[in-house]
């Protein structure tokens, strides 16, 4: 993996971690997370304008991966209701890399090396043990969870190939396009104003964006499933801050878990 995109990955992570950190702590979180996609697609369309930059190709792409992200945020919310954001993330995150690296060799023909296949795993499985025992959901919530994985995936093996065709920033707003419709009215506009004040909630929208464009940047430089391998390291910034910032129990099996991830990362890098 080239070092360009794994400084481009990790940053992506931070920032994705950071948003994500910032919603959990809403009084609102669906309400928070509607708010944050309306405001993202807000600040984000006046640069993109200015500096837009699309191939007639992108349009496939971009339908494709905003009808994606769109699922992505519906049964992140119908997971969200059922069980808490330190189960979802962790199990959603840690799949997502494995259902792209099998597909990517079913479907595109990629050639995965050794060191990838052992690198995408580890990460993998660092990121499904970080919630440890506790973290237990009913078959609902997992079916969400497997829901939110698949839509990771699919979404990040459709920006692989829509990011060459277009600027990161009308890349964005293209794909947010779908979420910012379909989200908002499903939570309602009268919560949506509650927290669409909060100063929290405009911080979590530019870091969306900055994860967002990082994010792929990093695809334009390096293969699918390492790029979101190395963006999955979010759960460990994320466990990290979780005992603090939402006064989660951060135990062994979690501290095992970051290990991995980081191992994971070494492998993919190097």
């Amino acid at each position: 993996m080239p070092a360009a995109a794994l400084a481009l990955a990790l940053g992506s992570a931070v920032l994705h971690a950071a948003w994500n950190l910032l919603l959990a702590r809403a009084r609102d979180v669906q309400a928070a997370t509607a708010a944050m996609f309306l405001l993202s697609v807000a600040l984000a369309a006046p640069f993109a304008a200015a500096w837009w930059s699309a191939r007639p190709s992108v349009w496939p792409y971009a339908l494709a991966s905003t009808l994606l992200e769109s699922v992505y945020v519906v049964a992140l919310a119908a997971a969200y209701r059922m069980t808490e954001l330190s189960i979802v993330y962790p199990l959603s995150r840690g799949l997502a890399p494995v259902l792209t690296l099998a597909a990517a060799v079913a479907i595109l023909g990629h050639s995965a090396s050794g060191v990838e296949v052992a690198g995408v795993l580890l990460v993998g499985l660092g990121v499904v043990l970080v919630p440890g025992a506790r973290g237990r959901g009913d078959v609902r919530a997992l079916l969400a969870v497997a829901a939110i994985a698949a839509s990771i995936a699919a979404y990040t093996l459709v920006d692989r190939a829509g990011i060459h065709r277009a600027g990161a920033l009308t890349y964005f707003v293209l794909v947010l396009v779908g979420p910012s419709l379909v989200y908002p009215p499903l939570v309602g506009a009268r919560a949506i104003r509650v927290e669409i004040v909060r100063a929290a909630v405009w911080v979590a929208s530019v870091a969306n964006i900055g994860s967002f464009a990082l994010g792929l940047l990093a695809l334009r430089r390096g293969a699918a499933a390492p790029v979101l391998a190395v963006r999955s390291t979010s759960i460990v910034i994320a466990t990290l801050l979780a005992r603090r910032l939402l006064d989660e129990d951060v135990g062994v099996e979690r501290a095992i878990g970051s290990v991995l991830v980081f191992a994971g990362v070494v492998l993919l890098a190097f």
